[in-house]
């Protein structure tokens, strides 16, 4: 029984097929104090950041899947920055790294699908202050972006025109809130062109991205006060080495507060159902993140 419990094993539900990654060793991940740089292992000097530096990535001590296929990617040495507090030339460094952390794992024969994502706050599951985002590879393509593929490739949009749901647009981007969001604060970032993944991104593109999350996340920040936590991560194309022609790469943000503190919380019906509520007009949403008053940092 006790092997069991460490185990860590893909498994499928024989009834509704959903797959879950069994990973008993998580357990034993540290949950650190959520203010201040003492003892935090991502500042300079600490454990898994011994030495200077500006952005990098690593395994993950704790990682949900084995064979070095999670990992840890840290923005700043500085203890307090994010995403949308440092300035678009730093931002465009952090997609500089993953660019070449997707390239380098998807170039592995036993990864077919390369995410990037954030958990950004205690409340949606990030256990260490400084903020990380993380890289997870797949060995085959997970479920969720394996139906927008396929949706795609019969004809769905990805980009909606709706001009009162954009909240940013500029350098050939744009972030919006969908028309129907699962969390009252959803939002989608994408180039306006059809680009397949983070590799696939010229210098150019590169830094419209960055300049777009950087404000997109600033914008989302200053709904609420206090800030409202958030996810993000990136659908793009696989990396199994098939033909993909209707891969377009996009960031998903998931802003789960429907009013100041207050979560909004996926209940009963809508994981009994698989049918989803959203308590926020997007509409409403979208025209409140535009009116943040929020300026540029570079």
């Amino acid at each position: 029984m006790g092997d069991e419990i460490h185990l860590s094993e893909l498994r499928t539900d024989p009834l509704t097929g959903v797959q879950v990654q069994v990973t008993g060793s998580r357990q034993k991940r540290p949950n650190l104090p959520t203010t201040g740089p003492a003892g935090c292992p991502f500042c300079v000097g600490g454990v898994e950041s011994p030495e200077p530096y500006q952005v990098r990535a690593f395994p993950n001590r704790w990682p949900s899947f084995p064979d070095d296929r999670c990992e840890v990617v840290l923005y700043s040495p500085d203890h307090e920055a994010r995403l949308s507090t440092m300035g678009a030339e730093r931002v465009r460094e952090v997609v500089d790294l993953w660019v070449d952390r997707t390239a380098a794992l998807g170039a592995r024969d036993d990864i077919a699908s390369v995410l990037v994502f954030e958990n950004n706050g205690p409340d949606v599951g990030a256990t260490i202050a400084h903020p990380p985002g993380q890289i997870y590879a797949y060995p085959d393509v997970p479920p969720l972006p394996a139906t927008e593929l396929a949706r795609l490739a019969e004809g769905y949009r990805l980009l909606e025109d709706d001009a009162d749901l954009v909240v940013v647009e500029r350098g050939g981007w744009r972030a919006w809130v969908p028309a129907a969001p699962i969390y009252p604060y959803g939002l989608r970032i994408a180039p306006l062109e059809a680009r397949p993944d983070l590799p696939s991104l010229t210098e150019s593109e590169r830094d419209s991205f960055a300049s777009v999350l950087a404000e997109t996340l600033g914008r989302l920040e200053g709904v609420f006060e206090p800030s409202m936590p958030y996810m993000f991560w990136i659908h793009q194309r696989p990396t199994d080495g098939g033909n993909w022609p209707q891969a377009w790469m996009h960031l998903e943000i998931a802003g789960p507060h429907r009013a100041p503190g207050v979560m909004r919380y996926v209940a009963g019906a809508e994981l009994g159902s698989g049918s989803y509520l959203n308590p926020v007009i997007p509409h409403e949403a979208a025209a409140a993140l535009r009116a943040v008053n929020w300026e540029p940092r570079w």
